[in-house]
């Protein structure tokens, strides 16, 4: 049997069982994916990516540098493709030519190091099942803790900028690309005791609209509701905008980004940080829209959507209104609504790039693949 084909019978198993626990529940607003729309949805894009993504070299997308190609191999690893599937295969053999010396994953003279390698190093540990990419591996990780904002930048732990991320080379840290950094140290095996995630949780903490002793920053005051937002460094940024009073407006993606990274560093559902970001998320919960952001970056925002739910182990979510929401079969009904004919996606607000219909299918398969219930 396929995994594809035991994720299908666990899931009709699970959804047979649903209507038993809460038939009083209220009912939601689309009706439950079935497996069969999970694995359909995910064989269209696989197809997609065969007959129309992926070029002659391996790449998708190539003129966007190695990021695009990892984005969408993982997504394809993590549907149960392994290394030696012929479009795998050919997709780590492109990013190979991309390794350098210094262990780093990256075009030539790119001015974001970080964020490419973090990428790259997702996507050959989901390839590294038989340990092929071990010292690859190893080198890259080297390559993007020494790159993380801290003492040896000189930056301690009074700096803003202390255990962050940024692209990479001199910009500044941000909430997304500390986010991938510490998706990248998660997916080699780093846990909550690891140095850089230890100093990434300082950062993380401080994107939070929420006075707390970790975090003392002047934005925390001025919006109190809990969510993220990109960036406090070089006098702070929110891609949602700023209150009236000079604060930082939460949105859906970073508020996502930074439960999932709080999870991924070890926070229990009782630290005040978490419970505050569950709160914001119940209060904007949406599946139409990324909250605050509208269309923009929406896909990026389901696919951290899925993976902070998934690591917050809740198969439910019970919004500000009381209403409930089976959050994998209604993201899998969403993203197969949304998938076009030929097995892809695309949002038509090109912000964040996308417009790529490699880079978005890329997203939603992640998204998709975070419904799997943990086994």
């Amino acid at each position: 049997m396929t995994y594809l084909a035991r994720f299908a019978f666990v899931l009709a198993f699970a959804l047979l069982l649903a209507p038993r626990l809460s038939l009083a529940a209220d009912t939601p607003a689309k009706p439950a994916a079935s497996a069969k729309v999970y694995e359909d949805t995910v064989n269209k894009a696989i197809e997609y990516f065969r007959i129309k993504g992926q070029a002659a070299d391996g790449s998708f997308s190539a003129e966007a540098g190695p990021a695009i190609t990892a984005v969408a191999t993982t997504a394809i690893l993590r549907t149960g493709r392994t290394a030696d599937d012929p479009m795998v295969a050919k997709a780590l053999k492109y990013l190979q030519g991309f390794v350098h010396p210094d262990g780093g994953i990256y075009v030539e003279k790119s001015t974001h190091q970080n964020y490419e390698t973090a990428i790259a190093i997702q996507c050959f540990a989901e390839a590294n099942r038989d340990h092929r990419y071990d010292d690859l591996l190893k080198k890259a990780e080297q390559f993007v803790k020494d790159l993380q904002w801290d003492d040896k930048e000189g930056h301690d732990k009074s700096s803003i900028n202390y255990g962050g991320a940024g692209y990479g080379g001199s910009k500044r840290p941000d909430l997304s690309n500390t986010s991938f950094m510490i998706d990248a140290l998660k997916s080699v095996g780093r846990g909550p005791d690891d140095e850089a995630i230890r100093k990434a949780l300082v950062f993380v903490s401080r994107c939070q609209n929420l006075e707390t002793e970790y975090n003392n920053t002047p934005f925390a005051a001025k919006n109190p509701d809990g969510g993220f937002y990109y960036t406090p460094a070089n006098g702070g940024a929110s891609m949602a905008g700023n209150t009236p009073e000079g604060g930082l407006r939460s949105y859906g993606s970073m508020t996502y980004a930074g439960l999932k990274s709080m999870i991924y560093a070890g926070l229990r559902p009782d630290d005040p940080r978490v419970k505050a970001a569950v709160t914001w998320l119940k209060q904007h919960y949406s599946l139409s829209e990324n909250p605050g952001m509208g269309s923009a970056g929406l896909y990026y925002y389901y696919h951290t959507y899925a993976k902070a739910l998934a690591a917050l182990g809740e198969d439910e979510i019970v919004d500000s209104t009381g209403k409930k929401h089976q959050w994998r079969s209604e993201l899998i009904s969403e993203l197969a609504a949304r998938q076009k004919p030929d097995g892809s996606w695309v949002n038509e607000n090109n912000r964040w790039l996308e417009g790529n219909p490699n880079l978005v299918t890329g997203y939603a398969l992640l998204a998709l693949t975070a419904t799997r219930p943990a086994h």
